[in-house]
């Protein structure tokens, strides 16, 4: 049987359902041969009963029976096909999608094993024997098979690409390496291959180091998402304790507020009781002395009259009710029980300061002041713990990028481009004042503005008693005491700075939402002396974390 015939036989036994040759046959009323299962399957899944070949519609499901004479047929194809592909298995394959070849072979191409550079061509099994054997073709390069063997092959001198030219970058023949590229340099291909695949073996080893700290950074963002889902949860709870507590002390002290109002009703309510029934029993003491006073005024006894004026003449005793009065006091019951509540809420604000100013303390660094940054007039202590304002001629510095000029400002040595820090600086006895931090970008020599648009986030003192912080627009700060020592948060990715008044355990301003995209530093101006009024110093301390 030819192999048309044969395709022409095996596609009369497909299903037109499955696309493989039939399984247990049937036949539709129309005439046309599906799988058994896969006809039922198909009227199983839709609504009519109709030929998936012809689409016609039967009314009733049709009763299917195996078509005996075509499945006898299909098995015989069956036997037939698997002697075919039994008898064929044992010689050499013909090429597949995907191989090279044989360029010798005609008819059914079989799979190329060897490719010559030489010949360029491809050779299978059987065609190659000539160059294993052959004593002249031994000669001639051989290499896996490849396709399209001319593109090996010098368009201009028609010559096997055999060299690399290091100049140009480019693979050259013999040909091209003594006319068109004869001052070049040149390798040969096996050397520039040595060479580049060590390139790209480094190259991989780039790559897999790139994809190692790639998953490096991946575990740790993950992580990262556990400890905030951690500290998401851990600060959850807490809140929920404080403001349960303080939902309960509000609670109670409102209870307190009405008990304790109510009970100063009910001593009203008892006492203006207690008044009324004397009031009352008075009143029927008069009213009885009227009667008899009424009754001997009508006597015609005489002696009788005069007998008894003496006792009735006087009015009965009783109390003398003119500064007798009922005004129950509310006032200040109320603020009583606000002012206790306050300082209730205080004791906890103070708590959670503690736990806060805790955590953040945590993150403290060594900061120093920086000399190259500080302007002229300004003197820093040998430890750089210290800077004032010196109130004297500028000191003849040399120049230097990093000095701020204009301005009495100074920075601090240590910078921050990620995570978090914090310090402590001593601001008492001083009159004006700015602390913060700043973007390395600053202008140090021209005119500044104190917001972060500028790259600066602080706030600062004026005149002794006006506290802003440097935003946008300003804020102005309503303190209950003066700051003696100020705390400085930064929280880099956060973008978050935070000012704390430490004496008082409160806190004074926080700039939120901020982005943040090159190096902060420690910000610090004394202001100026103001002939003495403001000569105290900027101290920065050592931090003493709280227990």
């Amino acid at each position: 049987m030819s192999a048309a015939s044969c395709l022409r036989s095996e596609d009369q036994f497909l299903c037109c359902i499955c696309l493989d040759v039939f399984t247990d046959p049937v036949s539709t009323p129309c005439g046309h041969n599906f799988c058994k299962n896969c006809i039922n399957e198909h009227w199983n899944s839709n609504d009519q009963y109709l030929c998936p070949m012809c689409n016609k519609v039967f009314n009733t499901r049709p009763k299917l029976h195996i078509n005996t004479l075509l499945s006898e047929v299909v098995s015989q194809f069956r036997q037939e096909a698997q002697q075919k592909a039994s008898s064929s298995s044992s010689e050499q394959q013909a090429d597949k999608p995907g191989e090279v070849p044989c360029d010798v072979c005609t008819g059914t191409k079989l799979k190329a094993l060897k490719s010559c550079l030489v010949c360029l061509a491809s050779y299978c099994e059987t065609h190659l024997e000539p160059h294993l054997t052959a004593s002249r073709l031994k000669r001639h390069q051989l290499m896996d098979p490849v396709e399209n063997l001319e593109d090996r092959m010098c368009m201009k001198h028609d010559k096997p690409l055999e060299l690399f030219c290091k100049t140009d970058q480019t693979c050259v023949c013999t040909l091209c390496s003594v006319l068109d590229h004869k001052t070049h340099e040149f390798v040969p291909l096996k050397e520039e291959y040595e060479g580049k695949k060590a390139e790209l073996g480094k190259t991989e080893a780039e790559i897999q180091e790139m994809v190692q700290k790639r998953r490096l950074k991946i575990q740790e963002i993950k992580q990262s998402v556990d400890l905030s889902k951690e500290a998401a949860d851990r600060e959850k709870a807490e809140g929920v304790q404080v403001f349960t507590a303080l939902k309960e002390s509000v609670e109670r002290s409102l209870n307190e507020l009405i008990e304790t109002i109510e009970e100063k009703q009910r001593t009203t309510e008892k006492q203006a009781e207690d008044f009324i029934k004397e009031l009352e029993q008075e009143i029927s003491e008069l009213k009885k002395r009227s009667s008899e006073v009424e009754k001997l005024s009508h006597s015609a006894d005489h002696l009788h009259l005069l007998q008894n004026f003496p006792s009735l003449k006087a009015a009965p005793p009783t109390k003398d009710w003119t500064e007798v009065s009922i005004r129950p006091s509310y006032e200040g019951t109320v603020v009583k029980a606000v002012t206790q509540l306050d300082e209730m809420l205080s004791k906890h604000m103070k708590k959670l300061f503690e736990a806060e100013l805790k955590r953040v303390q945590q993150y403290a660094v060594d900061v120093t002041l920086d000399p190259d940054t500080a302007h002229s007039e300004l003197i820093l202590s040998d430890d750089g713990k210290q800077v004032h304002h010196g109130d004297v001629m500028k000191k003849n510095l040399p120049y230097n990028p990093k000095r701020c000029t204009r301005y009495v400002h100074v920075l601090g040595k240590q910078s921050l481009s990620s995570g978090r820090f914090y310090f402590e600086v001593q601001v008492k006895e001083k009159t004006d004042w700015d602390l913060g931090v700043a973007r390395e970008s600053i202008n140090r020599k021209g005119k500044i503005t104190l917001r972060p648009q500028y790259g600066f986030w602080a706030i600062c003192l004026r005149n002794g008693n006006e506290y802003r912080a440097g935003n946008n627009p300003p804020v102005h700060l309503s303190l209950k005491s003066r700051p003696q020592k100020v705390g400085v948060f930064v929280d880099y990715e956060e973008g978050l700075v935070s000012f704390y008044d430490l004496d008082a355990a409160a806190l004074i301003y926080s700039f939120t939402g901020c982005s943040f995209t090159e190096k902060l530093y420690p910000y610090f101006s004394p202001c100026p002396n103001n002939g003495g009024k403001n000569s105290a110093p900027l101290i920065i301390c050592p931090v003493n974390q709280t227990e």
